[in-house]
């Protein structure tokens, strides 16, 4: 575990523990002029101004990956003062949180980060979004699940089964990503040299409908993400069909997949709109729910 470097004597980050260097330390003004409410045990916000701001700034470096970002554009990114941002970025570089490439001077999602992530699990995301796959499962009488992206791809962390249909289960298990509509749902959110990175190997064609084509399935990409929605007719499994939508979080980014399907004979072609459309508005639902986390 790193370990922090202890701040320098001039550095500003030493003079409010606020992390708002304007020479106030009555914690009534920040440093870009806006009123900042005073740090009181027991308060009815239960908030920390300084700690609120360090969270945006982290998130809106993880979104600019992987090219990473300045410290100028995050701070406009997040409404911030730029003397701001620069502290706060500063000090979580102390920490690494983020890191700072010296010749580019752009901001990327530190390994800190990584080693938490690693550390946690799907609890908190599967209780809010639970309710969400039943309520779809039992308006559909089709099986519901909910995938999440990792590095490399996507797994599966939570799944509904109407009690009178028996169906593989896929708890655990990674989607294969040009082969089903969960993966398709996330290639099709991805900026185009992700999808190359995760589609470097040969296409596997797990059935006749697979789509093995790169160029096939770039165009069934671009259709899809202007449909909202992804479909599998048989392509990873000759009876297995099925709808999915992402569900997105900052800056259109889809951080886990909303499913549903069934076998060939209850989930036709036909019922591929309405079936997309309840899984647009069930991935939302799991979005804002997410957002509550």
């Amino acid at each position: 575990m790193r370990t922090p470097k202890p701040p320098r004597a001039d550095d500003s980050t030493t003079a409010d523990t606020t992390g708002d260097t304007d020479g106030n330390h009555d914690g009534n003004h920040d440093t870009d002029g806006t009123a900042s409410r005073p740090a009181e045990p027991g308060g009815s916000s239960g908030k920390v101004q300084s700690l609120e701001r360090a969270i945006t700034l982290l998130e809106a470096t993880a979104d600019s990956a992987p090219d990473g970002e300045t410290a100028t554009n995050l701070a406009s990114r997040c409404g911030l003062n730029r003397a701001t941002a620069w502290r706060l970025l500063s000090t979580m570089e102390q920490y690494g949180l983020v890191e700072r490439d010296p010749l580019t001077s752009r901001y990327t999602v530190g390994f800190a980060v990584a080693r938490m992530a690693s550390a946690a699990g799907f609890d908190g995301l599967i209780r809010r979004s639970h309710g969400v796959l039943r309520q779809v499962s039992e308006q559909t009488g089709e099986t519901a699940n909910l995938a999440v992206v990792q590095q490399l791809g996507l797994t599966y962390i939570d799944e509904v089964t109407p009690p009178v249909v028996l169906s593989a289960k896929w708890l655990g298990r990674q989607a294969p990503l040009h082969a089903t509509s969960t993966g398709k749902a996330l290639l099709a959110w991805l900026p185009a040299e992700e999808v190359d990175v995760l589609l470097a190997e040969p296409l596997t064609a797990y059935t006749d409908t697979t789509v093995a084509d790169r160029g096939r399935l770039r165009a069934e990409l671009a259709e899809t993400r202007e449909r909202g929605y992804s479909v599998c007719a048989g392509e990873m499994e000759r009876n297995l069909y099925g709808v999915s939508a992402p569900v997105l979080g900052t800056r259109d980014r889809p951080f886990a997949v909303l499913s549903i399907w069934g076998p060939q004979d209850r989930v036709p072609e036909s019922r591929f709109p309405a079936l997309g459309a309840l899984a647009c508005g069930a991935a939302e639902e799991v979005a804002r729910a997410a957002r509550a986390l």
